[in-house]
């Protein structure tokens, strides 16, 4: 379907056009996730422990059920399903027990490339070190399995994306209108509080959604940017060294009267990070799970690269991490010809602050692991 170049984020679900970018090219996700990958191993301990304290189920029960929600298109969550398999088979056989079947499910938005996702699959047969697969289309802050059927979910770098952006923040003449900034770090209190309250709705559906669909003695691992300021406004150095580059580009398509001011406004990129007090807040007043451990970690840079003094390489790897990341957003507010003017406009400007997106393009992440209460 094709898209109009004044389709508005704000007037549309933006879980229909919010998705990491497919396929295999140079902008894709699954070519742009090496930071994903390399800060994910660094959990894995973590996870490990996660695994081992859920309860084991006898091979007649049925089949082991894992979910990975927000599994986008790339191998990262090929890789990390085959570890928390094997890793499972190993604890049936530290425990002297049969290990059962396992059954993966690999959840994310329709507007997903479940398509690429499916390429890197193994072949599901059941044999010995394989698990069978399916994909599952729909948002994570509703229901998507039937209650108690999954023995453990995991999400990695998907829980600070919001189901939409509030509606306040996109209405000009409102208290809460983002004018100016893409993202809401330094935005003024009604701004964020607007951000805020979206996150604390989103988390709480999605423990809700959860505590219904985990079997007894099942756990979650999840994973997600946060950050280390007790203020909203301060997202925190990536996202402010992401923000500032990415509005300099918009303001330039502004300038140079590609798009409207207005236009430029609108385009809110709908991202949380929280504090690990917000989150804990949030999962304590829902009361359906226990948190066995919450912690900070920060990640080092986003941005893998080889040489890190080389200029140009930092330049192209920014500009295809945020249009693998935002590109859908990006086409689906100004067209995909508009949409290739803006990221044009950030290379030329990253390329200029390179030592400065290596120097400040930091992540911190919350890892949590949550059992029914």
């Amino acid at each position: 379907m094709a898209r109009k170049e004044n389709y508005v984020v704000s007037n549309m679900n933006v879980e229909s056009v919010l998705s990491m970018k497919g396929g295999k090219g140079e902008d894709s996700y699954d070519n742009n996730s090496k930071m994903q990958e390399q800060h994910a191993r660094s959990v894995l301990h973590l996870l490990m422990e996660d695994l081992d304290g859920v309860r084991l189920s006898s091979a007649a029960a049925g089949a082991f059920v894992v979910a990975d929600l927000g599994c986008s298109s790339g191998r990262n969550a090929i890789n990390t399903m085959e570890f928390m398999i094997n890793h499972l088979t190993e604890h049936y056989t530290v425990a002297a027990e049969e290990p059962p079947e396992f059954s993966a499910f690999f959840c994310d938005l329709p507007s997903n490339d479940f398509n690429t996702l499916f390429q890197l699959l193994p072949p599901s047969d059941g044999s010995s070190g394989s698990y069978f697969t399916a994909g599952l289309a729909g948002s994570f802050y509703r229901r998507l399995f039937p209650a108690k059927s999954v023995d453990f979910f995991y999400s990695a770098f998907s829980l600070h994306w919001l189901s939409q952006i509030p509606k306040e923040v996109m209405e000009k003449g409102s208290a809460a209108y983002n004018e100016g900034r893409v993202t809401i770090h330094g935005a003024k209190e009604s701004t964020v509080n607007a951000y805020k309250k979206q996150f604390q709705s989103d988390l709480g559906a999605f423990l809700r959604s959860r505590s219904k669909e985990l079997k007894p003695g099942g756990s979650m691992f999840l994973m997600l940017l946060g950050r280390t300021s007790p203020d909203p406004a301060d997202q925190g150095a990536w996202i402010l060294t992401f923000s500032t580059r990415y509005q300099d580009a918009w303001n330039d398509l502004v300038q140079e009267g590609l798009i409207s001011s207005e236009k430029g406004d609108t385009f809110n990129i709908p991202i949380y990070t929280p504090s690990l007090e917000e989150f804990k807040e949030v999962v304590e007043r829902d009361g359906a799970f226990i948190i066995n451990k919450l912690q900070l970690f920060h990640g080092g840079s986003a941005l893998i690269i080889d040489d890190p003094n080389d200029a140009v390489e930092i330049s192209r790897a920014y500009v295809s991490l945020c249009r693998s990341l935002t590109g859908g957003l990006v086409d689906a507010h100004i067209g995909d010809q508009l949409g290739h003017e803006l990221f044009s406009r950030l290379l030329s400007r990253a390329v200029a602050q390179a030592k400065e997106l290596m120097d400040q393009f930091q992540l911190v992440h919350i890892v949590a692991s949550l059992t029914l209460a």
